[in-house]
C-alpha cells in the first residue's frame, strides 16, 4: 500500500512582525513603528547606525502601503499575502544577522516581485548600496537554470558561478525569498513545483549550506524532497516522527545535564576552558533519506539521528596537535563516558589523526536507551567535541564541502569576497562626520543609533530636529503610508496631550507603549495557543555569513 503524503511543517521559520488594519492613522503608525521595533530588536547590536536605521525606515514606508493593497494580494513568487511573506523574509534576513542594506533590500525585493514598486521608486528611496544589491539579488534569481540543473557537473558550476559574480548578500537574500518561496508553491502546476524544487535541491540548499545558514539549507532540502518524492517522503516522515518528541526532549534534557557537568569539572578549567557552548539537533528527512537510499543502510545502521555538538573555548588553543585543546576534548569525552553509556567501537579522535583536509574533531557515540526496569530503546547519539577553533575550521570546511566548492584556493577567493562585501556594506552604513550646519542633524542620528526603539523611531520622524514632530512631519509620514491629512489631524488628536498642536518625545512614548503592550499580548496569546513556533535558528559564528558579518562590524566600529 503506499504511504500517505506527509505535508512538512511550512510555517514561517521567521515569525512576521505583527501587522494591523490598515485604515486609520494611528493604526498605520502603529504598524510601522510594530514592524520597525520588531526588526531593530532583531538585528545585533554591533550593527546601530542612525544610517541603518533611517533606511530600513525609508523600505518600510515605500514598501508597507505598496503591499498592502489589494493589488499586491498575488505575487509572481506564490500564493497571497504579500506584505505578511515580505515582513517574513526581512525578519528571516535580521535573524541572521545582517545589515539593513540586505534587510532593507529583502522588503523592497518582495514588493517589486509583487509588481507593487518600480525599480526607480526603490533606488530612490533606498540609495545606491541598497538598490545595487536589490538589482544584484534579481540578477541571481535570473541566472539560466532549468531542468539541466538535474546534471551535477552542470549545478556545481552554477553554484560556483553564482558565488563569483554576484555580492555574497544578494545571494543570502536570494536564499531568504527562495524559501519564502517554496512554502508557497501550492497554486502552480505540478510540473512548475517540480521544476522549482529540483533548481532549489541541486542549487539553492548548497549554496545555503555554502553560506553557512545551515538551518536554511535543511529547510530547503526537505521542502524540496516532499515536493520531488512525496511517497519516499511520507515514509522517512512517518519513522522519524515516531520518536521525534521523546529524541528533542532527551536532546534538551541532555544539553542541561552535560552543561552542568562540564561547568563543574575543575580539570576542564584547569585546562584552560572558559566557555562550553552546546548544541544539539535532529536529523532531517532529507538526510535521513540520503543515509537509506543514497549509501543503503539499514534503520538500525543509521547512528547520528541524534547529534550533540560540544565546542569549547580553550585559551591556548594554537598548534597542529590541538594543545590545551586536545586535552580538553579529551576530559569532556571522559565527563560524557560517566554519564552516559558510550560505545568504544564508534570513538574517532579525529584531533590526534586529523583527515586529510585538516579536519579536527573528537566524535564518540552514546546509547540514551533506558536503562531498566523503564527500559526504551532509543537511537544512538553522535557527540562531537571540539574546540572553538577547531568549529570555526571545520564548519567552514565542510560548508563548502556541502556546495561543491572544497578546494582551498575557492575557500581563499570566497572568503575575499566576503571581506569585500563587508567593506563595500561599512561605507554605505557607517555614520560620516559632521560637516557644517549637517552637525546638528547628524548629532541627533547619533543619539538616535544608541537609543532605545521609542527615542530612536521619534528622531526618525523628528525630521528637523527640534524635539517635537509638528503637523507638517506626521502629514509627511502619513502621505508616504498611502493616508492623507485627514488621518494625521485624527492622530495628532489623539496623541496630543497638551493640545499645543505637536507631539513631544514623552507622548511618543506613551503611543509606543501602547503598541509594545498590544503586540505582548498577542504574543503571549499565540504562545498559549502554540500556533507560532520559531524554527530558524540563528546561523553558527562561523561560515562564510560569520566572516562577512565580524568584518562589517570591525568596520563600523573602527568608523
Amino acid at each position: 500500500m503506499a504511504a500517505t503524503a506527509v505535508t512538512p511543517d511550512v510555517s514561517s521559520s521567521a515569525a512576521a512582525p505583527r501587522l494591523t488594519p490598515a485604515g486609520s492613522g494611528g493604526r498605520l503608525m502603529a504598524e510601522l513603528l510594530g514592524v520597525f521595533n520588531s526588526l531593530t530588536d532583531r538585528m545585533g547590536e554591533d550593527l546601530a547606525t542612525s544610517s541603518s536605521w533611517s533606511l530600513l525606515f525609508r523600505a518600510l514606508k515605500l514598501s508597507l502601503p505598496a503591499l498592502r493593497g489589494a493589488a499586491a494580494a498575488v505575487s509572481v513568487s506564490g500564493a497571497g499575502g504579500s506584505l505578511p511573506r515580505a515582513l517574513i523574509i526581512a525578519a528571516s534576513l535580521a535573524d541572521l544577522q545582517m545589515d539593513a542594506e540586505v534587510i532593507s533590500a529583502g522588503i523592497v525585493r518582495h514588493a517589486i516581485d509583487a509588481g507593487a514598486v518600480s525599480m526607480p521608486d526603490a533606488e530612490s528611496s533606498l540609495g545606491a548600496g541598497a538598490a545595487a544589491l536589490l538589482r544584484d539579488s534579481l540578477a541571481v534569481k535570473s541566472s539560466p537554470t532549468g531542468v539541466d540543473v538535474a546534471d551535477d557537473a552542470t549545478s556545481s558550476a552554477l553554484r560556483k558561478t553564482i558565488l563569483s559574480d554576484h555580492d555574497i548578500r544578494a545571494v543570502i537574500l536570494e536564499l531568504a525569498v527562495r524559501l519564502d518561496a517554496m512554502k508557497h508553491l501550492e497554486n502552480f502546476p505540478k510540473h512548475q513545483q517540480r521544476t522549482t524544487s529540483l533548481e532549489v535541491l541541486k542549487v539553492f540548499a548548497p549554496l545555503a549550506h555554502a553560506v553557512g545558514a545551515g538551518a536554511m539549507s535543511k529547510e530547503l532540502e526537505d521542502l524540496s524532497f516532499w515536493r520531488l518524492y512525496p511517497q519516499a517522503y511520507a515514509q522517512i516522515d512517518a519513522w522519524l516522527s515516531g520518536q521525534e518528541d521523546d529524541c528533542k526532549n532527551i536532546l534538551a534534557a541532555g544539553k542541561v545535564e552535560l552543561a552542568k557537568a562540564l561547568a563543574a569539572d575543575d580539570e576542564l578549567r584547569r585546562n584552560g576552558v572558559t566557555g562550553v557552548d552546546i548544541k544539539g539537533r535532529y536529523k532531517s528527512r532529507f538526510s535521513a533519506m540520503k543515509k537509506l537510499v543514497k549509501d543503503g543502510r539499514r534503520p538500525e545502521d543509521v547512528h547520528d539521528i541524534l547529534g550533540m555538538r560540544v565546542i569549547l573555548d580553550v585559551a591556548g588553543d594554537v598548534g597542529e596537535d590541538g594543545g590545551d585543546g586536545h586535552r580538553a576534548c579529551l576530559r569532556t569525552h571522559e565527563v560524557i563516558k560517566g554519564m552516559w553509556k558510550d560505545v568504544p567501537a564508534r570513538t574517532k579522535d579525529y584531533i590526534a589523526r586529523p583527515k586529510g583536509d585538516g579536519y579536527r574533531s573528537l566524535h564518540i557515540a552514546v546509547d540514551m536507551s533506558e536503562p531498566e526496569p523503564e527500559w526504551k530503546k532509543r537511537p544512538l547519539m553522535e557527540v562531537q567535541i571540539r574546540t572553538k577553533e577547531m568549529n570555526n575550521a571545520a564548519v567552514f570546511g565542510h560548508a563548502l564541502y556541502k556546495g561543491n566548492l572544497a578546494d582551498p584556493e575557492e575557500a581563499k577567493r570566497l572568503k575575499d569576497i566576503m571581506l569585500a562585501a563587508a567593506e563595500v556594506a561599512a561605507q554605505h552604513l557607517r555614520d560620516e562626520p559632521p560637516t557644517g550646519d549637517q552637525a546638528g542633524a547628524t548629532a541627533a542620528a547619533a543619539i538616535a543609533a544608541s537609543a532605545g526603539n521609542v527615542e530612536r523611531a521619534f528622531r526618525l520622524l523628528d525630521k528637523n530636529g527640534d524635539g517635537r514632530i509638528s503637523m507638517e512631519e506626521l502629514t509627511e509620514l502619513m502621505e508616504d503610508l498611502g493616508a492623507g491629512g485627514q488621518d494625521a489631524e485624527e492622530l495628532m488628536r489623539l496623541l496630543d496631550d497638551n493640545n499645543d498642536g505637536s507631539l513631544s518625545s514623552d507622548e511618543f512614548a506613551l503611543f509606543q507603549k501602547r503598541v509594545e503592550l498590544k503586540a505582548k499580548l498577542e504574543d503571549k496569546d499565540d504562545e498559549y495557543k502554540e500556533i507560532l513556533k520559531q524554527k530558524l535558528q540563528k546561523v553558527d559564528d562561523t561560515g562564510l555569513i560569520h566572516v562577512y558579518r565580524k568584518n562589517l562590524s570591525d568596520k563600523l566600529v573602527s568608523g
